[in-house]
């Protein structure tokens, strides 16, 4: 990739964990634009390389082998200084949190339930959205883990795309994880 004006390099990996419609993915993408961060999504890499959709290894071979996959990928992502995008559920496993914290810069981006429904358009898409309940208690189990493995905490709720992306920029400045070039 050619370096534009504004083009960064990132010292290590950075992790954007939380629950699906933090916005991970779209931070991600905004972070990549505005200052060539290289960015990777762990679930598209991991279905690239298996050759599958997530969904048809959870229905043919379960949840357990879904999540081994996801261990051997991050490793495998965390070689790169890049910023990695990880799935929802990758702070399920206590040695994937170890492993990002030892590795990189992780960054919790926190999000209620009603938030995140407000942002994702199909959500008959995402099983933990048949219903509110469902997506709060996930949240609630999962808020704990993600607390563990932040090296850094964004409240999304409220705050647009290029609100939270700043946010992400200076902690990653503060930090000195960044450099230009």
């Amino acid at each position: 990739m050619a370096n534009r004006p504004n083009s960064y390099v990132l010292e290590k990996p950075v992790y954007l964990i939380g629950f699906m419609g933090a916005g991970k993915s779209s931070i991600g993408r905004y972070l990549s634009r505005k200052y060539g961060f290289v960015l990777v999504d762990a679930d598209s890499y991991l279905e690239e390389q298996e050759g599958v959709k997530i969904s048809q290894i959870f229905a043919e071979q379960g949840e357990e082998r879904f999540r081994d996959l996801e261990t051997h990928y991050l490793a495998e992502l965390s070689k790169t200084p890049q910023i990695i995008s990880t799935g929802g559920g990758v702070v399920k496993r206590a040695e994937n949190r170890a492993f990002m914290k030892e590795h990189g810069f992780v960054i919790y981006l926190s999000v209620t339930a009603e938030a995140a429904a407000a942002r994702i358009r199909d959500t008959s898409t995402r099983p933990l959205f048949k219903d509110l309940e469902t997506a709060k208690a996930t949240i609630a189990e999962r808020a704990p883990w993600y607390e563990d493995a932040a090296s850094a905490i964004v409240d999304t709720v409220g705050l647009s795309v290029k609100q939270i992306s700043a946010e992400v920029f200076r902690l990653l400045t503060e930090h000195q994880l960044i450099s230009h070039v």
